[in-house]
């Protein structure tokens, strides 16, 4: 069920292609009983996440995993690689002696920099602003009513979001999205629907959305482009079949 279910889905093999090493074997031969040992397996089957640096078991699955679960599981391990972990490990226990003093003040100096810049260009605002009468008296008060009006106006028109489909399976695909608050929901789409419904799914999950712009981009490192709404393919056409998808903020 594994090798005809979930390793031969293509978001499956797709993703592992593009971020793992991929290794199967048997429990009963000299390397799957190694395997075993070290890492005190009992059933089978079972699918393991070794970290290829420390040989450490980040995540298991025993038993048969469905492909939809897998990805939504795999997700943690795609924003960032093995040695980007073990930087990140290092970095919460810092020793004075490994750091690069000079590259950090270089560092500091280039943000107090931009930082100034940013400020200049503020305060220039602030008075272009005041000048041409499009800011309040009140200077806690940035944002005007012109302004909002003008944010609001840049929402596109989403189409409307049709009952989720149900039926033959090869006719559907589903989609799987990570929201900016880090919940993971799931839809089915006809194969031949517009992917502008993908963003009217989205929508239908943010409150936010309705006065705040959001992006999609596919999760998979490999395909990490902006998805455009103004596309007019299908998710057949667009490869967004049976994949997941991240949502961002503006």
């Amino acid at each position: 069920m594994l090798n005809r279910d979930t390793w031969a889905n293509e978001a499956v093999s797709q993703t592992i292609i593009t971020n793992f090493v991929f290794w199967q074997t048997y429990d009963d031969t000299t390397e799957g009983r190694k395997v075993c040992t070290y890492y005190k397996l009992e059933s089978m089957p079972v699918v393991l996440i070794i970290d290829p640096i420390t040989g450490q078991r980040m995540r298991s699955w025993n038993g048969m995993v469905q492909p939809e679960c897998l990805l939504e599981d795999l997700l943690p391990f795609l924003d960032s690689g093995p040695r980007d972990h073990h930087v990140t490990l290092s970095h919460k226990r810092p020793r004075e002696s490994s750091l690069p003093q000079p590259q950090k003040t270089k560092v500091a100096d280039e943000t107090n920099e931009e930082d100034e810049e940013v400020q200049r260009a503020l305060a220039a605002s602030m008075e272009g602003m005041q000048e041409t009468g499009g800011i309040s008296k009140d200077k806690d008060e940035i944002i005007t009513d012109k302004e909002e009006e003008t944010c609001l106006a840049k929402m596109p028109a989403y189409p409307p979001l049709p009952e989720e489909p149900k039926g033959d399976k090869n006719l559907l695909c589903r989609v799987g999205v990570r929201l900016p608050d880090g919940r993971r929901v799931q839809r089915n789409f006809l194969r031949t629907d517009p992917i502008q419904l993908l963003w009217s799914f989205c929508y239908s999950q943010l409150k936010e959305a309705e006065t705040r712009l959001f992006r999609l981009t596919q999760a998979i490192p490999g395909a990490s482009k902006s998805l455009d709404y103004d596309c007019q393919s299908t998710f057949e056409e667009s490869g967004l079949a049976n994949s997941m998808v991240s949502v961002t903020w503006e």
